[in-house]
Order: C-alpha cells, then sequence, then structure tokens
C-alpha cells in the first residue's frame, strides 16, 4: 500500500487523474498488468476503483439500486452483482439501510457506500483521494477498515491524503510529492536513512524549507 502525501496543491488528485486516463499527462506513462493508460484508457477505467469524498451518491436510488447501476456499467452479471451487493453491505455495515433512498442516508452512511461502489466489479488496484476528508472519527474509522479489507484482497492500493499521521498507519511506502514532483520515494526506512528524520512530518516540514529532495528509490 503506497501513500502520496503532500499538502494541497503539491499534485495529488492530479496524479490520480493522469493515472485514470482522465488528464494527458506531458511525459511518461503508468500501466496495469502490461495494459497502458495511454494507450487504452477505456480499459484501465475497468482495473481501477476510485474512491474520494467528491464523488458523490445518487440521491433517489438506494445503496442496493446505485450498486446495481454502477456493475451494470461494468457488465458485470446480475447474478454476480447480487452476490457482490450482499457480501459489501455485510463487510461495511450497510445492510440495515440498504433499501433506503440515499438523499436521506448521513454522511459517513453515504460514505460506506461510496465505498462499495468502488469495489463492484473487483478491480485490481485502487485509488483513494483525501478518503477521510470531511469526516469525523467514525466516519473515518470505516475509511480505515476499509483499507485493510483492500490488504486482505490482496489490491495494489494507492492513497493520497495531507495527512501524515494517517498515512503511517497504513501505507507500507510513501512518496512524497511537492510542487508536482516526487521528492523522495520508499518505505519509511529507507525516508528515514535519506532525510535523517523519523517522522514524515519533520521530513514534510524539511521539504517545505528546501525542496530539493532526492528519490531513495524508483517508482
Amino acid at each position: 500500500m503506497i501513500a502520496i502525501v503532500g499538502p494541497n496543491g503539491a499534485g495529488k488528485t492530479t496524479t490520480l487523474r493522469m493515472m485514470l486516463g482522465l488528464l494527458q499527462p506531458s511525459s511518461g506513462d503508468s500501466s496495469i498488468g502490461g495494459v497502458s493508460v495511454a494507450d487504452n484508457p477505456d480499459q484501465i477505467k475497468r482495473l481501477i476503483g476510485f474512491v474520494s469524498t467528491s464523488v458523490g451518491v445518487y440521491q433517489w436510488l438506494t445503496p442496493r439500486e446505485m450498486l446495481s447501476f454502477v456493475a451494470d456499467l461494468y457488465d458485470v452479471s446480475p447474478s454476480l452483482q447480487g452476490e457482490r451487493i450482499e457480501r459489501l453491505a455485510d463487510v461495511l455495515d450497510f445492510r440495515e439501510y440498504i433499501d433506503r433512498r440515499c438523499g436521506v442516508l448521513s454522511t459517513g452512511q453515504k460514505q460506506r457506500v461510496n465505498l462499495a461502489r468502488a469495489l463492484m466489479h473487483d478491480p485490481p488496484v485502487m485509488l483513494l483521494d483525501e478518503p477521510t476528508r470531511g469526516l469525523d472519527v467514525v466516519g473515518s474509522q470505516v475509511v480505515f477498515e476499509y483499507l485493510q479489507l483492500l490488504r486482505s484482497q490482496q489490491k495494489a492500493v494507492i492513497i493520497c491524503t495531507h495527512r501524515l499521521d494517517e498515512a503511517e498507519r497504513f501505507a507500507d511506502r510513501f512518496g512524497l510529492l511537492h510542487q508536482g514532483r516526487l521528492q523522495h520515494y520508499g518505505t519509511l526506512e529507507e525516508l528515514q536513512s535519506v532525510t535523517h528524520e523519523q517522522t514524515l512530518t519533520q521530513m514534510f516540514v524539511n521539504l517545505l524549507k528546501d525542496p530539493k529532495g532526492t528519490t531513495c528509490s524508483d517508482v
């Protein structure tokens, strides 16, 4: 699990949009299982699940109806749709309101449905953009449990956040992004060795003062 960390405006969301094939990069490319984003942007979207607090739910649909709709977009068979909806309702604990209209759900309840939406087509790669933004402690805990679920399913996960304490809690590797450039990348131990600091917070404070970082390993 990789955490891309940086302040607002560092380029985190822009990076995810390029990986999703929504923006054309000025140079370079990314691929999943040999599939190039530049050459096959539509196919790439089928290999990625995307989670963001800015992605809303359909107010007039129930969670069940919305998840079925999303599954249809990815050509998931009706029999498999039902199985996945039932499983996700149990795992993410929204069975109690699975047939209520989304417009009457709380922010935390909508977030659970949003998390389930990203898994309906069972993608191998997950991109999460500031998934805890605007959530309270309970809502944030749901996201942390979701990350553990993704880990147990052995999915590749890239999460962008400016909350360094959260990044240290769940990520295996870190990328420090500043002014659109990846200044440092590696495990916490590698970053500590390169920066001579113990915490991501202090590493980033120093980076903001002197943005001439050194990449500690290839991305």
